[in-house]
C-alpha cells in the first residue's frame, strides 16, 4: 500500500473540503461566532486522516466479506429480475429501502447499550462542522455502511447504482454536520439538512431525527424534531474519553479494564503530583558536596511563624 500516495490525495480531499465548507460555515453559520479551529479540532483532523490512511481499508474489507457471504446465500435468478429493471427504479429502491435500514438501525444505536457504545464515538463532538463529520469508530463505520448498503447488496443491483448512492451520501453526511443554516425549509422536508441532523446530536441521546438522507421516516414513525434554533449543547452526557486513541479503544474494553487502566494512570499522576521536586544544585555547589547539603537542608536562623513584628 502506498501511504505516500494516501497521504497525497488525503491533503487534497482535506484542502477541497476546507475551501468548499469554511466559507459557507461563515456566511450562513448554524452557531455564530464558532471558531474554525474550535476546541479539540485535532482530534477531528485525526479521524479524517484515520479513515483515509488506515481505517477506511478495514472498513471496506469487513464490507467486503458481508457481501461475499450475501453472494453466497441469495438467489442469482432473483439477482438477474432484480437488475433486469430500469436503472430509474433501481436508485429509488436503492434509497427508500436503504433509509427504511438505516432508520431502524440507527434507532438502535441510540437504545441498545452494546451499539451505543461505539456509536457515542461520533455523538462525543461537542461542536459540529464538516470536520466533525469523520469522528467515527471503525466498528461503527462497518455497522452503518454495511446496513446502508444491505440492499442493494441483498438485491444485487448493479456496481454503478451503489457507487452512486455511495458517493452522494458520504457528500451529505459531511453537509449535515456541517455548521451551516441555509434558509431552504423546502428542501429540508425533502432531503433533510444541517439544522435537522444537529437536533440529531443534541445533548439527549434520543432527541430523535435518526433518518439518513430524507425526513420521511422520522415523520411517519413520530421522531422528527426541528425546533427554529441551534440545540444548546452537542455530545455525550457520559464519561468517556476525549483523545484519539482514547476513542478507538474504550469502546472494545470492557468497562471494568478501562476503569482500572484510568484508575492506574490517576495514582501515577497523583504520585507525581505530590512527589517533591528535586532541588536545584548550582555549579558551585557541585564542585563542593558538603557545601550543597548543608545549603540545602539549612533553615533560617530566625523565624518567626506568626509573622508578627518584633517588639
Amino acid at each position: 500500500m502506498n501511504y505516500v500516495f494516501l497521504l497525497f490525495e488525503a491533503a487534497i480531499i482535506l484542502l477541497a473540503l476546507s475551501i468548499l465548507y469554511i466559507p459557507m460555515e461563515k456566511v450562513f453559520p448554524g452557531k455564530r461566532g464558532q471558531k474554525v479551529f474550535r476546541k479539540r479540532w485535532l482530534v477531528d483532523l485525526c479521524f479524517f486522516l484515520g479513515q483515509y490512511l488506515f481505517l477506511g481499508g478495514v472498513v471496506a474489507i469487513g464490507i467486503d466479506y458481508i457481501a461475499d457471504f450475501l453472494d453466497f446465500i441469495v438467489p442469482l435468478k432473483f439477482r438477474i429480475a432484480v437488475a433486469s429493471q430500469p436503472f430509474y427504479l433501481q436508485i429509488i429502491e436503492v434509497v427508500i429501502l436503504s433509509d427504511f435500514f438505516i432508520y431502524w438501525a440507527h434507532r438502535l444505536q441510540h437504545k441498545v447499550n452494546f451499539l451505543w457504545r461505539f456509536h457515542k464515538v461520533h455523538h462525543s463532538a461537542k461542536h459540529l462542522d464538516w470536520l466533525a463529520a469523520h469522528r467515527e469508530h471503525p466498528l461503527d463505520s462497518i455497522y452503518t455502511i454495511g446496513i446502508i448498503n444491505l440492499p442493494a447488496m441483498i438485491l444485487g443491483f448493479p456496481v454503478e447504482s451503489i457507487a452512486i448512492l455511495v458517493a452522494f451520501r458520504g457528500f451529505w453526511a459531511i453537509y449535515i454536520h456541517s455548521n451551516v443554516r441555509l434558509p431552504l425549509p423546502f428542501l429540508r422536508t425533502i432531503i433533510g439538512s444541517p439544522e435537522l441532523h444537529h437536533w440529531h446530536h443534541d445533548l439527549e441521546r434520543d432527541r430523535g431525527n435518526y433518518a439518513n438522507i430524507s425526513p420521511l421516516m422520522d415523520i411517519l414513525f413520530g421522531t422528527y424534531t426541528c425546533p427554529d434554533h441551534e440545540p444548546e449543547n452537542f455530545g455525550i452526557k457520559e464519561e468517556f474519553s476525549e483523545n484519539y486513541l482514547g476513542q478507538l479503544i474504550q469502546p472494545v474494553l470492557p468497562d471494568s479494564i478501562w476503569e482500572k487502566m484510568q484508575s492506574k494512570r490517576s495514582i501515577d499522576l497523583i504520585i507525581n503530583h505530590f512527589q517533591p521536586p528535586t532541588p536545584s544544585i548550582t555549579e558551585e555547589q557541585r564542585n563542593n558536596p558538603d557545601d550543597s547539603k548543608a545549603t540545602i537542608h539549612q533553615l533560617p536562623e530566625h523565624r518567626n511563624p506568626t509573622n508578627v513584628p518584633h517588639n
